[in-house]
């Protein structure tokens, strides 16, 4: 019994860091989550069209937005920056009455993928845009090869569209090198597209940007546990079949010492 209270006593010592780090993460994370959802629900209401409502909640993002930055600090100039720009747009797209549905439809969805960048670590949103993304790099591929111009230059718009909304969430959560690399070559094929179509050297260069839109899209993402928490859990585990097996060694030369002792008691009647 005074084994088992002594391991419960371990358990309880050794977990209380766990816990703790737990809880402290989830209040860090709390009012970044609270700004995930302002801009996912901006988001909704500007496909259900209530633009008006849309341009409210976006308010009020930027003033959670502001006091989350300057009492915290955990975005750095480049997240501020970024965002704020995303921001920006989305406002716009909930005044300007000269844009159609989709473009509004399209900015804010930009917005709430840089947003969704900031706090998710694994698999954020902006991934689930690579069937589309591809598919469009794809047809415009083939309409080069086959020569077929006009279908060319609107399945590239489709995909300059389509990585226009994404780009934002890239430059947050795309390593520096790589995400100017697969930007430098989207930018030329864009610039020199007749080029692009015309000469079959240069369609090197849609070779080359599907190379490097799959390395971005198929990425691993780190597990972004804290390696002190898992060291805690390592030596937590250890400690623990240590002290289950001295309990457990205990036990058995107590038990052998009784039987001893039963033996003993046998022979002398």
């Amino acid at each position: 019994m005074k084994a088992k209270l002594i391991v419960l006593v371990m358990l309880l010592m050794l977990l209380a860091p766990i816990s703790l780090s737990v809880y402290a993460d989830a209040d860090q994370n709390a009012p970044i989550d609270e700004l995930d959802s302002l801009s996912d629900e901006a988001l909704q209401l500007v496909k259900s069209a209530r633009y008006e409502d849309a341009k409210k909640i976006l308010e009020y993002f930027s003033n959670q937005f502001s006091n989350v930055a300057v009492k915290q600090n955990p975005f750095t100039m480049d997240e501020l920056r970024i965002v704020t720009t995303a921001h920006d747009e989305a406002v716009e797209a909930t005044t300007n009455a000269s844009m159609d549905m989709n473009e509004r439809v399209n900015t804010v969805t930009k917005f709430r993928l840089a947003v969704d960048a900031l706090s998710s670590g694994q698999q954020p949103l902006w991934t689930q845009m690579e069937d589309p993304v591809m598919t469009a790099y794809n047809e415009m591929e083939a309409a080069a090869q086959n020569g077929n111009k006009q279908v060319f230059e609107e399945k590239m718009e489709a995909f300059l569209s389509l990585y226009d909304i994404i780009y934002p969430s890239l430059k947050l959560d795309v390593a520096t090198g790589q995400f100017q690399n697969l930007n430098a070559l989207v930018q030329f094929i864009s610039k020199y597209r007749l080029q692009v179509y015309n000469s079959s050297g240069q369609q090197d260069e849609l070779t080359a940007l599907h190379g490097e839109l799959e390395d971005v899209f198929n990425q691993v993402y780190e597990d972004d546990a804290d390696p002190s928490l898992w060291w805690v859990i390592i030596s937590t585990g250890s400690i623990i079949i240590l002290t289950l097996s001295y309990v457990g060694w205990r036990k058995y030369l107590g038990d052998k010492a009784d039987k001893k002792k039963k033996r003993k008691s046998n022979h002398k009647i």
